[in-house]
Formats: structure tokens, sequence, C-alpha cells
């Protein structure tokens, strides 16, 4: 199951890398070929305005790549920072941050990224910022967790006494321990990304046309479902392949850092 992990995000990147070598015609409208199946030009068929679903199909590979990335990247950079610091700290700081990280808590996910998706109107940008905004959270509260546990370690109670800085503190002893737990997150938050921004494309909040997108691409073939079922079942093929990888090289990720299984003594 790993190398098919393996295989499959490798094979989602390399789509997303292609589509910058995709011309105009994967927007170019061809009433000749209406839902018409797979040619040599083409090899997944013709969409419901004639273009080709292939190279609509690798540009909504790099669409969702393109969020994915993004929305962990500045998560993690936003969650990470706001977590260790709270932990670290402590004190009125750290009630403050909690309460705060409990309210966003108290809201669906998803809920709220399609609310703030609709304030901010459509496009990739402010999808990215949506899911920005409701995914930093879980970063905090992992960090700070993790934080917790180790700020009162004996080689930062050392550090403290010989008078180091609190932000290289932070960045030398505290971040590197607490770097494993968060790459799991990152791998899960991956797969979260891309479901969120075809649930939202899916909606008509993401992605707009012609820009392609796996959950706009799903939205417009369902009106030619029984006649067209290809229209659906390539892209939503695409996403659950990519989805399903990306959660079973992170569970994998999540076992190699588990010492009972490595270790059967630990049990």
């Amino acid at each position: 199951m790993r190398l098919f992990s393996l295989v499959i995000v490798s094979a989602w990147v390399l789509m997303a890398l292609g589509a910058f070598f995709v011309g105009e015609s994967a927007n170019r409208i061809d009433l000749n070929k209406l839902i018409a199946t797979a040619d040599m030009a083409s090899w997944l068929g013709y969409d419901e305005l004639g273009r080709p679903l292939f190279e609509r199909l690798l540009l909504g590979a790099k669409t969702s790549l393109f969020v994915a990335l993004g929305v962990v990247v500045f998560s993690a950079l936003i969650g990470t920072t706001i977590g260790i610091y709270s932990g670290f700290v402590g004190g009125w700081v750290d009630k403050s941050i909690t309460k705060v990280i409990d309210i966003f808590l108290a809201f669906p996910g998803l809920l709220l990224a399609i609310g703030l998706a609709a304030v901010l109107g459509p496009g990739i940008e402010n999808v990215i910022i949506a899911l920005v905004v409701v995914g930093w959270v879980g970063y905090a509260r992992l960090a700070r967790a993790q934080t917790l546990s180790l700020r009162h370690r004996e080689h930062i109670q050392a550090a403290r006494a010989l008078g180091v800085n609190q932000p290289i503190i932070l960045w030398r002893h505290v971040f590197p321990l607490i770097l494993a737990p968060l790459g799991v997150e990152a791998t899960f938050g991956f797969a979260g990304a891309v479901i969120a921004e075809a649930g939202l494309s899916f909606l008509g909040l993401g992605v707009q046309p012609p820009e392609a997108s796996w959950g706009n691409m799903i939205r417009e073939g369902t009106r030619y479902l029984l006649v067209a079922p290809h229209l659906v079942i390539v892209p939503g093929l695409a996403l659950m392949l990519v989805v399903l990888a990306i959660n079973i090289l992170g569970d994998r990720f999540r076992d190699s850092l588990d010492v009972r299984q490595q270790n059967p003594r630990h049990k």
C-alpha cells in the first residue's frame, strides 16, 4: 500500500506540473465534441462544452496541489508559532490563546470555511485564506500541547539559566522536538485541504470557470451523469485516489514514529 500511495501522489504532482504545459485548448469550446468519448486527442473524452477532459484534469490537479500547499504551509507557520509561544510562556497569554482556540473549535471547520469563502468571494486566493483561518487551530493546539510537555526539560532549563534568548530557545531547543508530530498533522492537512477545496468549488465558492478544479468538474458533470458518467467518474476517482494515498502515507508516517510498534517490549 505504501508503494501504491507513493505512485498516486507522484502522479498527482506530475499532473500538476504537466498542467503548466497545457495550452488554450483546455478551455476551447468545441461544439462538435460535446460529451464525446475518448479519442487520440483526449484520452478521457470531452466534457459538456467539448473541452478535453484529460487536460482539464491536469489543471484540476494543479489547482488542488497549489491550494493544499498554500493552506498547509501558512496554517502550519501561523499555528505552530502561536502554539509554541502560548505553551512556553504560559500564564494569561496561554489562557487567552487557549480561549481563542476553543472558540474556533466550537464551529464546524468546513461550515466556517464555507461562510468565510462566501464573505470573501470566489477565487483560489480566497479559498486559501478561508481554509487557513480554519486550519491553523489544529497546529496551534498540537504545538501548544507538545511545548507544555517540553518546557521543563533539563536542556531547556539549562539554556534559560545561561541567559539564552527566548526566540533562540524556541527555535533550537523546542521546535526540533515537536517537528515529527507536526509533520504527521501536516500530512493529514494535505488531504483535508484537497477535500475542502473540492467541496468549496463544488458549491461554487472556490475556483470559478473557465479555471478547472476537480470540485467544479464534478459539479458540472452531475447534470450529464446519465448520458456521460465519465464527467463525474474521472475527477471523482482522481480526488478519491489522491486523498486515500495521502492518508495512507500519513498513517505510515505516524506508525514509523510510534516506538511501541517498532519495539514490542514497549507495549
